[in-house]
Formats: C-alpha cells, structure tokens, sequence
C-alpha cells in the first residue's frame, strides 16, 4: 500500500520510524508548519518533520486542510492508506481521501478517555491500567470503528512523561501490526457503540492552566495523581511566598499532619512538606517562578521559608 503519515511531536516520530523499518511505502508525509519557539524565537520544525528530512521522505505542510493547493497536492500522492498519529483534527475531504480509509493511534483503550490529553487524565484519575487503540477515522473525534487493542498495567507512580514513552513504543507496535493487517486483509472493526452502551465513559480534554493548581485541600492520593499526571508538561503548581512554584514529583507521608491542608512544614535544608486533606506530600522535585527546576535540597538552599 502506498501510505501518507500525519503527525507532528516525538510520539508520531516512533510510529513513523517503526512503519519504515518494517518496509511500509511511505509516499508522503504531513505535518505542521515550521513556527517561531522559545525566547530567541528562532523557527523550529517539528520532529516528524525533522526526521522526515532526514530521511528523505517527502514533506507537505499545509497552514489549512482544506487549502486546495494542499489538496490537490494530497490527492497527487495518490495514497491507499492515511495513518494519522498526534496530528490535528482533519475535515472530511481529508480523512475520506484514501480507498483504504484513514487510521488513527489513539493513547488509550477506546472508548474511555477520547481527547487531547488521554495520558494525563487516565493518570489524574488513578487508573490502574492504559494502552492503545487503533481505528479508522469518522466525522466526530474519536469515535470510529475499533481495529486493535493493547494494554498495559500502571503502577500507580508513573508520570505522564513516564506514561507517554511506554505508550509511545507500545502503540508503534500496535500500528505496524494495523497497517499489515489491513494490507492483507486480515482484520475487523468493531463499532464503539458496542461498548459505549455497557460503560460509563470518562473523558479527556486538552488541559487548561486552571486545571493545574493544586487544591491541598484534596486526599492525598488525589493530590499525588494530580501531581504525577502533568509531571513534567504542563506540570502541577502551588503558590509560596506570593510565586507560582512548579510541582514535578512528591512522595507520600501517611502521616496525619496537626496543620492545616496546604500548611508546611521544613527545615529549611532537606524537607519541605505540604499538608493534604489527610496526609503529607513531601516536595522532591520543583521549580520556583523565575528559577531553574532542582531537587528540593537545592531548591532551599537558595530561598528562606
């Protein structure tokens, strides 16, 4: 089959990388468009892009989907297959395209947590197992027919960053076997309906700089997802002294504090603790407003409490 690759972060590039190796006919690849970053704002490319170059495949990068330059573009690639991995959300006169229909990796086991942060919400909500799910692609986000499945148990301590890379190799793999199966044959779809009607369906929306500030007033398993679930983007916060203070990692203390739930305590040298509804959190890994990220023996040597 002749394939186009839609993508643009690191999670795609392995996707991408693993259907080459396994001697996919890659005809084209789509991402987003170059764009000023960081304090020089210097023009960066995207990683797909990046290891599309480098691989001499050839790029198209379109400001708007339904540009018919870019479609006409799209069309003259004349592609069987569209696989999409970590891309935006493409019009109907895109993902109809390929005769072979368009299939998305999604990081979760669908239907549950359909969205743009299904990492950090399964997380956020201590789930005790994740995976991935390949589909082909339909009008509403999410919601096309199931292809295959896997997945994998959590340890309820991993972090988003953590999460992210374990199901970044799973799903390359799960692609590659998609890909195959449709190339020979040798698959089936099972509709979501089948499922949604059995379960309760819990959600994933692009998280927002509210949804990041802890609330100390929570458990403390609460506070520990919260905190796991957006370490290290786009990172839980706290204020001290009148600073937002970044959160990357805590431990817990199963001890009952005697302050109040979002009190310290410290010895301004090894320790500094936050009191939950419960129990306390023992701050390990932060990052002052203003300052560079450091462990916690760093971070007090440089600010009194």
């Amino acid at each position: 089959m002749r394939i186009v690759f839609m993508g643009t972060p690191a999670f795609a590039v392995t996707s991408l990388d693993a259907l080459i190796k396994s001697g996919c006919d890659i005809v084209g690849v789509i991402t987003a468009p170059d764009k000023p970053a960081g304090r020089g704002q210097k023009i960066s490319q995207s990683a797909v892009k990046e290891y599309a170059v480098a691989n001499d495949l050839k790029v198209l990068q379109p400001e708007k989907l339904k540009d018919q330059a870019f479609l006409d573009e799209l069309q003259a690639l004349g592609a069987d297959l569209f696989v999409v991995v970590a891309f935006r959300m493409l019009p109907d006169i895109v993902w109809t395209m390929p005769i072979r229909g368009t299939v998305n990796l999604h990081a979760s086991l669908l239907p549950q947590y359909r969205g743009a942060a299904p990492i950090n919400w399964v997380l956020i909500n201590g789930e005790k197992e994740s995976g991935v799910t390949t589909f082909f692609l339909k009008h509403d986000i999410d919601t096309g027919n199931l292809l295959f499945t896997e997945k994998i148990t959590l340890t309820g301590n991993e972090t988003a960053g953590e999460l992210h890379d374990r199901l970044m190799n799973k799903g390359a793999g799960l692609l590659v076997k998609t890909v195959k199966g449709i190339e020979s044959g040798r698959y089936s779809e099972y509709p979501q309906s089948q499922l949604v009607e059995n379960e309760e369906l819990k959600h994933a929306p692009k998280i927002f700089k509210e949804n990041c500030l802890i609330d100390w007033n929570q458990p403390t398993d609460k506070v520990y997802n919260l905190i796991r679930g957006l370490s290290p983007i786009p990172t839980a916060y706290t204020l001290l002294n009148g600073k937002i203070l970044k959160v990357y990692k805590v431990e817990k203390q199963e001890t009952k504090p005697d302050i109040q739930p979002g009190h310290f305590v410290t010895d301004n040298k090894t320790y500094l603790s936050f009191a939950t509804a419960d129990g306390l959190l023992n701050l390990v890994d932060v990052q002052l407003e203003g300052k560079k990220r450091m462990g916690i023996e760093e971070f007090l040597r440089g600010v009194k409490l």
